[in-house]
């Protein structure tokens, strides 16, 4: 099925996502369409396409048997050279995705993941006191500024041994870098990916110099003891899309799952009064507000039939997580959040062999800061409609630019 629709950069569309993703539902599971830049690419809306999608064989990662396409649209989707989100798993297919899995999967061990409960714990009190200080005081608070982009960022600082003063610029950087991975990348979205790799470049050649007791200096020590098994370039690559990947998912996590409770009061009380709903509910959030809308780009190789659509060798094609989360084979009544459902299935941290490793963490973060935020603050209240909010404008992302809220008397 084909239609002129366009995707990513417009912002009409990021605004009615779901809306017109169900408009899409309706029509089929796959759809031929064409973004603001020209290129041409099929969507997949229906959640048992997405799913074969996903970890179809024949829909690989590497752009180089889309490049021509890529190009004339102004797309870039991988520069090495310290320019881009580099050589990297993401990146990868067969063999070298294994390889370059391997020493992540060696150091992101959930052990490691687990041990970070009590920090978790920890970082979360420290926003929440601040933003509970100024709104006991009568101040409006921005849940995302102080709170729901700050603690993953913090996290994944710490888990990298990156220095906590470097965090502001690690978000804005990666905010370029995700913006700039599926649509024309601008000056800004450049410049950050520069700075990101130029940082990070700096940061592992200090690591191997003077290891420490955290996860880049574990990659670098796997990657070092296996005789090299990532060059420099993929070791900084992998840096990167930990980095990009590893916070920037749950900073809308939680922006999406707090702006969704503040709205629904009812959901709140229940998690409130039954925290043990907390693990299921975060599952339901990432199915009914997916983090990241749409996936990263795929590649026929060869033609590909898809739901009944057959996707020609060296198509572009793209999974709408956001779509597939809430479509009736995903879930029952899958336009509703239901904080107690059992029934809920989603694809937010992938499926197959690109599966998310961070996805325990994620969960982990959003256990932990959502079951304190409505233990520490039931009084928390939207400043505006939850129809008022602004949304991330472009990219592959889906999340609040901002959650104004004022706490009110209980």
């Amino acid at each position: 099925m084909s239609a002129a629709l366009p995707l990513v950069n417009d912002l009409a569309f990021k605004r009615e996502a779901h809306a017109r993703f169900a408009e899409l539902r309706e029509r089929g599971p796959v759809h031929h369409v064409t973004q603001p830049n020209g290129l041409d690419l099929y969507l997949v809306v229906g959640y048992d396409a997405a799913r074969t999608a996903l970890a179809h064989p024949d829909l690989g990662k590497d752009p180089v048997i889309a490049a021509a396409k890529l190009e004339s649209a102004g797309v870039t989707v991988y520069q090495g050279g310290g320019r881009g989100l580099g050589a990297n798993m993401l990146m990868a297919d067969g063999a070298d995705h294994t390889r370059l899995r391997g020493p992540v999967a060696k150091a992101f061990t959930p052990r490691r993941i687990e041990s970070l409960r009590p920090r978790v714990q920890q970082i979360t009190d420290a926003l929440l006191d601040a933003v509970e200080a100024r709104a006991a005081a009568g101040h409006e608070v921005d849940l995302v500024a102080e709170f729901t982009a700050p603690l993953p960022v913090t996290v994944i600082c710490e888990l990298l041994g990156v220095p906590l003063a470097a965090q502001d610029d690690f978000r804005r950087w990666t905010q370029a870098a995700l913006n700039g991975g599926s649509a024309v990348p601008g000056e800004e979205a450049r410049a950050g990916a520069v700075a990101l790799n130029g940082y990070l470049a700096e940061l592992i050649a200090e690591k191997r110099k003077q290891p420490g007791d955290d996860l880049l200096s574990a990659l670098v020590a796997i990657s070092d003891a296996d005789g090299g098994a990532l060059s420099e370039a993929e070791l900084l690559g992998t840096a990167v899309i930990l980095v990009v990947a590893g916070h920037e998912t749950t900073v809308n996590l939680l922006g999406n799952a707090l702006a969704a409770l503040l709205d629904r009061p009812d959901q709140a009380r229940l998690l409130r009064e039954r925290p043990e709903l907390l693990p299921g509910a975060v599952e339901e959030f990432l199915r009914w507000d997916a983090p990241v809308e749409q996936s990263t780009m795929r590649f026929a190789r060869r033609d590909v039939e898809l739901a009944g659509a057959v996707v020609p060798a060296g198509s572009v094609v793209v999974v709408a997580l956001a779509a597939a989360g809430r479509d009736e084979r995903a879930a029952a009544d899958p336009a509703t959040l239901d904080v107690t459902r059992t029934d809920g299935r989603h694809l937010s941290f992938g499926h197959g062999i690109h599966y998310c490793l961070g996805a325990p963490l994620a969960r982990l973060e959003g256990e932990i800061a959502l079951g304190t935020v409505l233990r520490r603050l039931p009084g928390l209240r939207l400043r505006c409609a939850y129809g008022e909010l602004d949304w991330t404008p472009a990219g592959i992302m889906h999340g609040p630019l901002a959650l104004p809220a004022v706490l009110a008397e209980v």
